[in-house]
């Protein structure tokens, strides 16, 4: 596949780097550079244009975005301004960088780095990709190919998103033990496999660092595996999602 580059934006920070879209690898510094408090799409896109200038790239961009994305058009946002709402990213970022821009969902992007080159390479199959942090990511897959948008996080449980009461965050805004917050997960996973029986779901996100303190105390039918990319993840698939346009 070559090389290519991938910026992963998100509610605290936007962040970048060349890639190397065999393995996965970034193959510069990362660099990042704060969310701006008005994280509009000219604020942000700004952003981004100093991260590609940084590394003085001048190829195609793949773009992740904490937004359901469709042809290029943002329909969510989520910890970033709901100025994004209806906005073309891709040519909005496309216009302000002068390259071709490949945009797309952050979880979409992180499930694609470990189903090219992670844990799930290889893997066929019904497979879900879920990023545990501040919320829940979710990437399904269906032989290794992308089904995008998925937003497992955001359905209903106890009349709100599963995942204000199974994120990562929650475990540390109720003082939960990691026993009790994989009790919480264990729901979301049960809810997850009525309704879509994956043969796989691989964690990912911050709280996969610590995966020895809960993956093992899940009762999935499915397998279990943990990520292989971390805070790179969201970063290499983008470069990998716009290498394969």
């Amino acid at each position: 596949m070559g090389f290519s580059f991938g910026i992963d934006i998100g509610g605290t920070g936007i962040k970048g780097a060349p890639v190397d879209c065999d393995s996965g690898a970034l193959i510069g510094e990362r660099y990042r550079i704060p969310t701006p408090s008005n994280s509009t799409p000219d604020a942000v896109a700004d952003v981004v244009a100093k991260i590609v200038d940084h590394h003085g790239w001048s190829g195609p961009v793949g773009i992740a975005m904490p937004s359901v994305v469709i042809d290029g058009v943002v329909h969510t946002a989520a910890n970033i301004d709901d100025a994004w709402i209806g906005v073309d990213g891709r040519a909005l970022f496309a216009d302000r960088l002068g390259v071709d821009v490949e945009l797309l969902n952050d979880a979409d992007a992180a499930g694609l780095a470990e189903m090219r080159c992670g844990a799930g390479r290889d893997v066929a199959g019904v497979v879900l990709v879920i990023t545990m942090g501040t919320g829940i990511g979710s990437a399904l897959f269906i032989d290794g190919r992308l089904v995008p948008n998925t937003e497992l996080g955001h359905l209903e449980f106890a009349g709100e998103s599963i995942e204000a009461y199974a994120a990562a965050s929650a475990r540390d805004r109720d003082g939960l033990s990691w026993d009790q917050w994989a009790a919480r997960v264990d729901e979301f996973c049960a809810v997850v496999e009525r309704l879509l029986s994956p043969d796989m779901m691989i964690f990912g996100g911050g709280a996969s660092k610590k995966a020895h303190k809960w993956i093992d105390s899940l009762h999935t039918r499915a397998e279990r595996r943990v990520a292989d990319f971390a805070n790179s993840a969201g970063i290499a698939g983008a470069a990998m999602a716009v290498r394969s346009q």
